[in-house]
């Protein structure tokens, strides 16, 4: 596998990450349950994973190019985003720190860094019993707030960040779920289009987040390689 490191000033924030291809083909068993009305629980990473992903979810790959180590969501009406990436495990930080090190990551991506612009409020560890993706050696469930611009405007906006992390060392991955959802949006601000208009669905909660992350299945473990 591959590394490379892609940074742009905008959520989704490219980070290190491992690139993977994504199977030609869905897998089996994402056919079978598209074909039993499942329809909440959405492929990722052609087949090989698959979430239950929040109403009024946009794939970004629609509109345009996503790196193959991520899966980048936005709600239709308003400025939130999700975004599921495969990164290179990290084998020197601890489990309990990991969270932490892949927000201050997304921080330094979105130059965050300086005093009160980065904030973590608390990380928790997840039961694994409660969790789909079973293979994983632990997961974290970590909540923040950053001040980040969108396309290097010099407008911020205040967003609070939910970040899921399920370790899998076996397969060499941090599997990363990230939810930015917008706190307040600067008048300055692209997004002060998204944040006034008119909503005709409701946004996503934090709910809607974990259960996105309680709901995440591993198909095909040959994803990693």
């Amino acid at each position: 596998m591959s590394l490379s490191s892609h940074r742009r000033s905008f959520v989704p924030f490219f980070r290190k990450h491992v690139i993977l291809p994504k199977p030609r083909e869905m897998s089996h068993s994402l056919k079978m349950l598209g074909a039993a009305g499942h329809g909440d629980r959405h492929p990722l990473f052609g087949g090989a994973i698959s979430a239950r992903i929040p109403h009024s979810a946009r794939d970004i790959s629609d509109v345009r190019e996503v790196p193959d180590n991520q899966e980048v969501f936005a709600h239709g009406h308003t400025d939130q985003s999700l975004i599921v990436e495969l990164l290179e495990f990290e084998s020197n930080v601890e489990d309990l720190d990991a969270a932490k090190y892949h927000f201050e990551d997304i921080a330094g991506s979105n130059k965050a860094l300086k005093p009160g612009t980065c904030d973590v409020t608390s990380v928790v560890a997840l039961s694994k019993s409660e969790l789909s993706l079973s293979e994983c050696s632990s997961a974290w469930l970590l909540n923040g707030a950053q001040c980040v611009s969108k396309f290097n405007e010099e407008a911020r906006n205040a967003v609070t960040i939910h970040l899921g992390l399920f370790r899998l060392p076996q397969f060499s991955t941090d599997v990363l779920v990230t939810f930015n959802d917008p706190l307040s949006i600067s008048p300055d601000s692209s997004s002060i289009s998204s944040a006034s208009g008119t909503q005709s669905s409701e946004p996503w909660t934090v709910q809607d987040f974990h259960r996105l992350l309680h709901s995440l299945t591993l198909h095909d473990p040959g994803l990693f390689g």
